[in-house]
């Protein structure tokens, strides 16, 4: 007697008002001990489909299908009542998202345990926090007793992930939905993530992953759906999808994917030229190399119980003109830190950076403020940096010259240079996707005519076909404009797709530097080598 599949779909569709269907006809099973990937760019339906199993399909979502059963038991008309009966303890989920997924007035052990309480594990309040410390000690969380009482927001953006993932394990769910669960994460704490899932896996339990990251696809899945606007175009075991993928777009998103091989060439399909901008020359008292310099850097912050914690010790670099420096550590590794005393937004306590061999964070910020046109910055979440309030005009516009003349003719070149259409400037950051975000982030980077652009995890939070764009767009702008990058980055191979040279940071200091191919290829120091081997590697080589 053959048994039936853990969860089984087939035909779901899933839709917001009329005409607006999300999900076209999606079908899959996934057995027990299996794990099943879903790929796909933004927008393609992969988030929907994940939760549209667990009854979380969203406000005014309609979803239908001719199967959605678990263990054979029927879900499509479950009422809200028994739908909190199987999520958690029959299926667990992880979202993407941890700062929003998490409850901000609770402590997060408090949150961990209240899946056990509800479904009257772990009796007492005891056993619970033993249990909620267990958890944390299983998914890599550095004192865990401490962290289970601190409020999410006083953890770092890895941390919080991991405390989510440990939510969802709680009550042992045979069924675990992954929806990114590693893209917050630095590749050692991801690879240790991602052995927990593989040793879950092995123990019977079915997995459902979602990711951007197609070298985790490669390690974990067994079998793998490429979806594309709302529709399955491709499906099959990994190694067939990924060695002989048969649709024209499975191709290009494996062709995106950077790494060392990639250096020198574009990761998207080519695209209408962008055209030029005149650069700015540059101030005569500018040095020409290295632009930009770091000293000796140092700095320390005060801990809730007054002690002190230093960052950064010590560190020490510099960039030159039309360079890109990558700068790869750990969480905690005072990356960040980092970037923000090149940035002049932290003063450092010991140690100066200078920019075009002048004082840069020596000086008082009015003195700074006629400089700061020179030096510009992208983060990763640029949505937190915007004022919704403001169309992408204005967005842009605030970042131009005082002087700049044709303001708007300028905002409308900034736009066609980033491969947007002048359509974009009335629009408001809620109103953009992902990478249209980082895109309006990057047009306001580049709108002063920087010499230096820090970019702190730019693309982390981007799938591969949209990095892909990204990432060539810094590369055109770097040989056009002559720009130098600051690259931080906790994914090594778009460090090495995109960097000349790279530093490595572990607790603050830098433990080793120089050339991309000898620093990745050839690393020397301990903690570099280790960085090196928990990357993931397609297992898999496409056919040529």
């Amino acid at each position: 007697m053959i048994n039936p599949p853990l969860l089984a779909v087939d035909n779901l569709r899933v839709s917001f008002g009329r005409g607006n269907e999300v999900v076209k006809g999606v079908s899959f099973t996934v057995e027990a001990g299996r794990c099943l990937a879903i790929v796909g760019e933004s927008g393609s339906g992969k988030s929907v489909t994940a939760r549209s199993l667990v009854g979380l399909a969203g406000q005014g979502a309609l979803v239908q299908a001719d199967r959605l059963s678990f263990e054979g038991r029927d879900l499509t008309a479950l009422p809200d009542r028994e739908w909190r009966r199987v999520r958690g303890r029959h299926i667990g989920f992880v979202l993407q998202d941890a700062l929003v997924s998490l409850d901000q007035l609770r402590p997060v052990g408090r949150e961990i345990a209240e899946g056990l309480q509800l479904h009257g594990e772990a009796r007492s309040r005891t056993e619970r926090t033993e249990h909620v410390v267990r958890l944390l000690e299983r998914v890599g969380v550095p004192e865990p007793t401490v962290k289970a009482r601190q409020l999410p927001h006083e953890l770092s953006g890895g941390q919080r992930q991991r405390a989510l993932i440990a939510a969802s394990l709680a009550l042992d769910p045979k069924l675990l939905i992954a929806d990114e669960p590693t893209t917050a994460l630095d590749v050692t704490v991801q690879a240790r993530i991602l052995d927990l899932l593989a040793e879950t896996q092995a123990r019977g339990k079915a997995l459902i992953l979602i990711s951007h990251n197609l070298a985790v696809v490669s390690r974990m899945a067994d079998e793998v759906i490429v979806m594309r606007r709302g529709e399955v175009v491709e499906c099959g075991a990994a190694d067939q999808v990924f060695r002989e993928p048969r649709h024209e777009y499975t191709r290009r998103l494996l062709n995106a994917v950077p790494s060392m091989h990639s250096r020198g060439t574009r990761l998207a399909p080519a695209s209408a030229p962008r055209p030029s901008l005149p650069v700015q020359p540059a101030a005569p008292s500018y040095a020409e190399n290295p632009l930009l310099q770091a000293n000796g850097l140092v700095k320390r912050f005060r801990r809730p119980d007054g002690s002190l914690h230093t960052a950064v010790r010590g560190v020490s670099f510099s960039l030159n003109t039309g360079e890109t420096l990558g700068i790869v550590g750990e969480s905690g590794s005072g990356k960040s830190t980092v970037a923000r005393m090149v940035m002049a937004l932290e003063t450092p306590d010991e140690g100066e950076v200078l920019l075009n061999g002048a004082p840069w964070t020596a000086l008082p910020e009015r003195q700074r403020r006629k400089w700061r046109r020179g030096i510009s910055i992208v983060y990763q979440d640029p949505l937190s940096s915007f004022d919704p309030r403001w169309t992408v005009e204005r967005v842009i516009e605030d970042s131009l010259p005082k002087d700049e003349a044709h303001r708007r003719a300028r905002v409308t070149e900034l736009l066609e240079l980033v491969s947007l259409s002048n359509a974009f400037r009335i629009r408001r950051p809620l109103e953009l996707s992902g990478g249209q975000r980082q895109r309006v982030a990057i047009a306001r980077a580049i709108a002063s005519r920087p010499k230096v652009i820090v970019c702190d995890e730019p693309v982390s939070a981007l799938d591969v076909s949209i990095q892909a764009q990204i990432l060539d767009l810094l590369g055109d702008l770097k040989h056009q404009f002559g720009i130098s990058y600051l690259f931080i980055s906790h994914d090594l191979g778009v460090i090495h797709h995109l960097s000349d040279r790279v530093l490595v940071m572990s607790q603050g200091e830098a433990v080793e530097s120089g050339d991309v191919d000898d620093i990745l290829l050839r690393p020397q120091c301990r903690y570099t080598q280790d960085l090196v081997a928990a990357v993931p590697r397609l297992r898999f080589a496409l056919a040529a």
